[in-house]
Protein backbone atom coordinates (compact mmCIF):
# COMPACT_ATOMS: atom_id res chain seq x y z
CA UNK A 1 0.00 0.00 0.00
CA UNK A 2 1.31 3.53 -0.76
CA UNK A 3 2.70 5.75 2.04
CA UNK A 4 0.31 8.22 2.50
CA UNK A 5 1.58 12.17 2.91
CA UNK A 6 -0.23 14.65 5.22
CA UNK A 7 0.81 18.32 4.12
CA UNK A 8 0.11 21.58 5.72
CA UNK A 9 -0.28 24.52 3.59
CA UNK A 10 1.18 28.58 4.19
CA UNK A 11 -1.14 30.75 1.65
CA UNK A 12 0.86 33.78 2.06
CA UNK A 13 -0.72 37.24 1.18
CA UNK A 14 1.86 40.57 1.81
CA UNK A 15 4.24 38.37 3.73
CA UNK A 16 1.85 36.83 6.06
CA UNK A 17 0.28 33.70 6.20
CA UNK A 18 -3.59 33.96 5.77
CA UNK A 19 -6.64 32.06 5.98
CA UNK A 20 -10.10 32.17 4.92
CA UNK A 21 -13.29 30.90 4.03
CA UNK A 22 -14.76 29.51 0.93
CA UNK A 23 -11.75 31.57 -0.46
CA UNK A 24 -12.67 35.02 0.96
CA UNK A 25 -12.66 36.57 4.27
CA UNK A 26 -8.59 36.20 5.01
CA UNK A 27 -7.38 36.84 8.36
CA UNK A 28 -3.50 36.87 9.72
CA UNK A 29 -2.40 34.02 10.75
CA UNK A 30 1.77 33.85 11.64
CA UNK A 31 5.04 34.42 10.09
CA UNK A 32 5.19 31.97 6.83
CA UNK A 33 9.41 31.32 8.21
CA UNK A 34 8.19 30.54 11.67
CA UNK A 35 5.30 28.23 10.64
CA UNK A 36 7.71 26.27 7.93
CA UNK A 37 10.15 25.63 10.67
CA UNK A 38 7.62 24.39 12.96
CA UNK A 39 6.12 21.45 10.36
CA UNK A 40 9.03 20.35 9.63
CA UNK A 41 9.80 19.76 12.58
CA UNK A 42 6.63 18.40 13.80
CA UNK A 43 6.74 15.88 11.11
CA UNK A 44 4.62 17.18 8.08
CA UNK A 45 5.92 15.32 4.64
CA UNK A 46 5.66 18.28 2.92
CA UNK A 47 5.17 21.69 2.93
CA UNK A 48 3.18 23.72 -0.19
CA UNK A 49 3.70 27.63 -0.47
CA UNK A 50 0.83 29.73 -2.00
CA UNK A 51 1.70 33.29 -2.87
CA UNK A 52 -2.32 33.29 -2.74
CA UNK A 53 -2.48 36.65 -4.66
CA UNK A 54 0.45 36.94 -7.18
CA UNK A 55 -1.98 35.95 -10.08
CA UNK A 56 -4.64 38.33 -9.48
CA UNK A 57 -2.35 41.40 -8.55
CA UNK A 58 -0.10 40.12 -12.06
CA UNK A 59 3.21 39.35 -10.18
CA UNK A 60 6.19 37.39 -9.44
CA UNK A 61 6.33 35.37 -5.93
CA UNK A 62 7.71 36.39 -3.44
CA UNK A 63 11.10 34.92 -3.95
CA UNK A 64 13.01 36.84 -0.60
CA UNK A 65 10.03 34.89 1.91
CA UNK A 66 10.86 31.68 -0.41
CA UNK A 67 14.56 31.48 -0.24
CA UNK A 68 14.13 32.10 3.78
CA UNK A 69 11.20 29.24 4.14
CA UNK A 70 13.15 27.19 1.75
CA UNK A 71 16.34 27.29 3.97
CA UNK A 72 14.64 27.02 7.09
CA UNK A 73 12.94 23.92 6.31
CA UNK A 74 14.61 19.93 5.68
CA UNK A 75 10.66 18.60 4.07
CA UNK A 76 10.11 18.92 0.12
CA UNK A 77 8.35 22.22 -0.71
CA UNK A 78 6.02 22.77 -3.60
CA UNK A 79 5.44 26.71 -4.46
CA UNK A 80 3.00 28.52 -6.52
CA UNK A 81 1.58 31.73 -7.07
CA UNK A 82 2.24 34.36 -10.11
CA UNK A 83 3.68 30.88 -12.19
CA UNK A 84 3.26 32.21 -16.18
CA UNK A 85 6.53 31.30 -17.68
CA UNK A 86 9.11 28.84 -17.99
CA UNK A 87 11.52 31.31 -16.50
CA UNK A 88 8.78 31.60 -13.58
CA UNK A 89 9.49 27.91 -12.68
CA UNK A 90 13.71 28.32 -12.89
CA UNK A 91 13.01 31.63 -10.68
CA UNK A 92 11.08 29.49 -8.06
CA UNK A 93 13.19 26.82 -8.14
CA UNK A 94 16.51 28.25 -7.64
CA UNK A 95 14.80 29.74 -4.54
CA UNK A 96 14.60 26.17 -2.79
CA UNK A 97 11.55 24.83 -4.68
CA UNK A 98 11.39 21.03 -5.08
CA UNK A 99 8.48 21.22 -7.10
CA UNK A 100 6.56 24.43 -8.41
CA UNK A 101 2.66 24.73 -8.48
CA UNK A 102 1.02 26.35 -11.60
CA UNK A 103 -3.14 27.62 -11.63
CA UNK A 104 -3.76 30.74 -13.44
CA UNK A 105 -0.81 30.25 -15.87
CA UNK A 106 -1.49 27.10 -17.23
CA UNK A 107 -5.06 28.02 -17.55
CA UNK A 108 -3.52 31.35 -19.56
CA UNK A 109 -1.41 29.22 -21.58
CA UNK A 110 -1.93 24.99 -21.23
CA UNK A 111 1.17 24.63 -23.17
CA UNK A 112 3.05 26.22 -20.24
CA UNK A 113 3.03 22.51 -18.58
CA UNK A 114 4.46 20.88 -21.91
CA UNK A 115 6.97 23.19 -22.00
CA UNK A 116 8.22 22.78 -17.67
CA UNK A 117 8.09 19.57 -18.05
CA UNK A 118 10.12 18.86 -20.88
CA UNK A 119 12.61 20.75 -19.47
CA UNK A 120 12.18 19.97 -15.54
CA UNK A 121 10.76 16.38 -15.48
CA UNK A 122 6.80 15.80 -15.00
CA UNK A 123 7.72 15.21 -10.70
CA UNK A 124 8.24 19.10 -10.76
CA UNK A 125 5.21 20.02 -12.03
CA UNK A 126 2.32 20.24 -10.09
CA UNK A 127 -0.72 21.50 -11.33
CA UNK A 128 -3.06 22.95 -8.86
CA UNK A 129 -7.13 23.81 -9.89
CA UNK A 130 -9.39 25.72 -7.76
CA UNK A 131 -13.21 23.75 -7.92
CA UNK A 132 -16.20 24.51 -7.05
CA UNK A 133 -20.07 23.63 -8.33
CA UNK A 134 -21.71 25.46 -11.07
CA UNK A 135 -25.66 24.61 -11.88
CA UNK A 136 -24.49 20.79 -11.13
CA UNK A 137 -20.73 20.42 -12.98
CA UNK A 138 -17.34 21.32 -11.66
CA UNK A 139 -16.04 24.32 -12.92
CA UNK A 140 -12.59 25.46 -13.01
CA UNK A 141 -12.05 28.81 -11.30
CA UNK A 142 -8.83 31.29 -11.56
CA UNK A 143 -6.95 33.98 -10.01
CA UNK A 144 -7.15 32.62 -6.35
CA UNK A 145 -11.19 31.12 -6.48
CA UNK A 146 -12.17 34.46 -8.10
CA UNK A 147 -12.85 34.12 -11.61
CA UNK A 148 -14.98 31.22 -13.11
CA UNK A 149 -13.51 30.19 -16.42
CA UNK A 150 -16.19 27.88 -17.89
CA UNK A 151 -14.17 24.81 -18.19
CA UNK A 152 -15.42 21.49 -16.86
CA UNK A 153 -12.34 20.31 -14.14
CA UNK A 154 -12.39 16.45 -14.86
CA UNK A 155 -11.66 17.15 -18.31
CA UNK A 156 -8.90 20.07 -17.90
CA UNK A 157 -6.90 18.53 -14.82
CA UNK A 158 -6.86 15.01 -17.60
CA UNK A 159 -5.34 17.08 -20.34
CA UNK A 160 -3.02 18.57 -18.10
CA UNK A 161 -1.43 15.26 -17.07
CA UNK A 162 -1.69 14.36 -20.36
CA UNK A 163 0.53 17.60 -21.10
CA UNK A 164 2.66 16.27 -18.57
CA UNK A 165 1.60 17.29 -15.29
CA UNK A 166 3.48 15.15 -12.53
CA UNK A 167 0.85 15.33 -9.66
CA UNK A 168 -2.38 16.87 -9.08
CA UNK A 169 -3.86 19.75 -6.16
CA UNK A 170 -7.40 19.43 -5.93
CA UNK A 171 -8.73 22.37 -3.91
CA UNK A 172 -12.43 22.30 -3.34
CA UNK A 173 -13.89 25.88 -2.93
CA UNK A 174 -17.00 24.47 -1.87
CA UNK A 175 -15.64 22.95 1.88
CA UNK A 176 -12.08 25.32 1.59
CA UNK A 177 -12.44 26.31 5.30
CA UNK A 178 -15.23 25.03 5.85
CA UNK A 179 -14.28 21.78 8.10
CA UNK A 180 -16.59 20.11 7.81
CA UNK A 181 -14.87 16.62 5.61
CA UNK A 182 -13.06 16.51 2.24
CA UNK A 183 -14.86 16.76 -1.31
CA UNK A 184 -14.91 12.69 -1.40
CA UNK A 185 -17.13 13.09 -4.84
CA UNK A 186 -14.91 15.25 -6.25
CA UNK A 187 -11.89 13.76 -5.69
CA UNK A 188 -13.33 10.59 -6.66
CA UNK A 189 -13.92 11.97 -10.16
CA UNK A 190 -10.24 13.10 -10.49
CA UNK A 191 -8.45 9.86 -9.69
CA UNK A 192 -10.46 8.30 -11.87
CA UNK A 193 -9.31 9.75 -14.64
CA UNK A 194 -5.64 10.39 -13.63
CA UNK A 195 -2.77 8.02 -12.29
CA UNK A 196 -0.87 10.88 -11.02
CA UNK A 197 -0.58 11.29 -7.45
CA UNK A 198 -3.98 13.10 -6.59
CA UNK A 199 -3.88 15.34 -3.28
CA UNK A 200 -6.92 16.59 -1.37
CA UNK A 201 -7.27 20.00 -0.03
CA UNK A 202 -10.30 21.67 1.46
CA UNK A 203 -12.48 20.62 4.32
CA UNK A 204 -10.77 19.10 6.70
CA UNK A 205 -11.82 19.38 10.12
CA UNK A 206 -11.02 16.55 12.38
CA UNK A 207 -8.65 14.01 12.17
CA UNK A 208 -11.52 11.50 11.54
CA UNK A 209 -11.86 13.39 7.81
CA UNK A 210 -8.58 12.26 7.29
CA UNK A 211 -9.26 8.60 8.06
CA UNK A 212 -12.84 8.79 6.00
CA UNK A 213 -10.37 10.53 3.08
CA UNK A 214 -8.34 7.86 3.23
CA UNK A 215 -10.61 4.75 3.41
CA UNK A 216 -13.24 6.05 1.09
CA UNK A 217 -10.29 6.85 -1.87
CA UNK A 218 -7.63 4.29 -1.26
CA UNK A 219 -5.66 5.81 -4.10
CA UNK A 220 -5.89 9.05 -2.96
CA UNK A 221 -1.80 10.28 -2.41
CA UNK A 222 -2.81 13.22 0.34
CA UNK A 223 -3.94 15.23 2.60
CA UNK A 224 -3.60 18.91 2.87
CA UNK A 225 -4.94 21.25 5.46
CA UNK A 226 -4.16 24.48 6.26
CA UNK A 227 -6.58 26.34 9.63
CA UNK A 228 -6.74 22.98 11.72
CA UNK A 229 -2.80 22.67 11.83
CA UNK A 230 -2.51 26.75 11.69
CA UNK A 231 -4.29 27.17 14.56
CA UNK A 232 -3.55 23.95 16.51
CA UNK A 233 -6.96 22.17 16.06
CA UNK A 234 -5.06 19.20 14.92
CA UNK A 235 -1.33 18.43 15.92
CA UNK A 236 0.56 16.62 13.10
CA UNK A 237 2.13 13.77 15.26
CA UNK A 238 -1.44 12.95 16.71
CA UNK A 239 -3.11 12.53 13.48
CA UNK A 240 -0.36 10.38 12.43
CA UNK A 241 -0.87 8.29 14.67
CA UNK A 242 -4.32 7.83 14.69
CA UNK A 243 -4.23 7.30 11.11
CA UNK A 244 -1.46 4.42 11.51
CA UNK A 245 -4.34 2.92 14.29
CA UNK A 246 -6.49 3.05 11.64
CA UNK A 247 -4.27 0.86 9.19
CA UNK A 248 -3.50 3.57 7.26
CA UNK A 249 0.68 3.39 5.92
CA UNK A 250 2.17 6.90 6.76
CA UNK A 251 5.50 7.91 7.36
CA UNK A 252 6.11 8.53 11.49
Amino acid sequence: MITKRIIPCLDVKDGRVVKGINFTGLSDVSSPVELAAYYSRCGADELVFYDITASAEGRGLFTDILRQVASTIFIPLTVGGGINTVDDFDRVLKCGADKVSVNSGAIRNPELIREAAQKYGSQCVVLSVDVKRVDGEFRVFAKGGREDTGMEAIAWIKRCVDMGAGEVVVNSIDTDGVEHGFDIEMLRAVCAVVNVPVIASGGAGSVQDFIDLFRAIPEIDAGLAASVFHFGEIAIPDLKAELKKNNIVMRV
